[in-house]
This record gives structure tokens, C-alpha cells and sequence, in this order.
């Protein structure tokens, strides 16, 4: 299936790399399909794309969350993530959608909602986390320029 990409032009996507979420997006509820895109060329391919496949425009930059918290540990309703099929440890993926402002010095990650997503059945949902010390705007640059320098 060929998809419109806002990064990457228009990208062959086979139907296993799909990600559908039944609810989509807080507050994107209209789109439900995605897949994840990362740029092939670059060495640091931590930061990807959770890219629309049916509004071309529509590409979130995301993270995988020990990135940023080495415990991160979201609680969620089980009734949330029903739709998702069975979650274990094997077929887990959970991504944290980032917002890079011009200023990158302000570059944030939303901890409060995941996107958790099933390998398998490749069904997803965007969830509010109960844990009340996680913030909607988790502060990363200095996080990440210390990480970088230590290399």
C-alpha cells in the first residue's frame, strides 16, 4: 500500500506495518491509521515518526519511553487496552509522543499518555496514565545533552 508521508515522500507500506488504533488519537480521534517511520540514513534513530496513513500531514515525532525514564511503568484500566488483544512482555510497544518546538532547548515528551501498541495483532491505543508524577510536558533537553555528552 502506498501511503503520503510529510517526511519522507510516498513510502510502499506492506499491511503488517499498520498500526490501527480503534479510538485514534486523543483528540485526532478521525485518523486510525499508522505506521512507525524512521530515517534509514541516520545513525540515532531513537526519535521516529508515528505517521497517519490517511492524512499525509499528520506525523508525530515519538520515543521509546526508557529513553527518557529508565522505570517507566504507566497504570492504565485494563479496559483501555482490551481492544489491543492480549499485551505481554514479548509483543509490548509503548511510545511517547514528543513535541520539538523551534527553541529545541524546550523539546518535551508526554508522559501522561502513551501510545501502547500489541506487535501481534498490531492494534494500538493512546491511553491516559493514573500515575500521578507523570507529566504532560517531561522537560528532555538537558536529559538528552547529558546522555550525549557522556559519550
Amino acid at each position: 500500500m502506498k501511503i503520503q508521508t510529510k517526511f519522507f515522500g510516498e513510502v510502499d507500506m506492506p499491511e503488517e506495518k499498520i498500526i490501527t488504533l480503534d479510538r485514534g488519537l486523543i483528540g485526532l480521534e478521525n485518523y486510525k491509521r499508522y505506521t512507525i517511520l524512521y530515517d534509514e540514513e541516520k545513525e540515532d534513530t531513537n526519535i521516529s515518526w508515528f505517521q497517519s496513513c490517511d492524512e499525509p500531514t499528520l506525523a508525530l515525532p515519538v520515543i521509546k519511553p526508557w529513553l527518557v525514564m529508565d522505570e517507566y511503568n504507566p497504570t492504565v484500566e485494563d479496559e483501555l487496552l482490551k481492544d489491543c488483544g492480549e499485551l505481554t512482555e514479548d509483543n509490548l510497544i509503548i511510545l511517547l509522543t514528543m513535541t520539538v518546538p523551534e527553541d529545541i532547548s524546550k523539546m518535551s515528551v508526554n508522559l501522561k499518555a502513551p501510545i501502547i501498541i500489541n506487535a501481534d495483532t498490531r492494534k494500538g491505543a493512546q491511553i491516559i496514565a493514573e500515575n500521578d508524577d507523570y507529566e504532560v510536558k517531561f522537560m528532555v533537553y538537558n536529559l538528552f545533552k547529558e546522555k550525549n555528552d557522556k559519550k
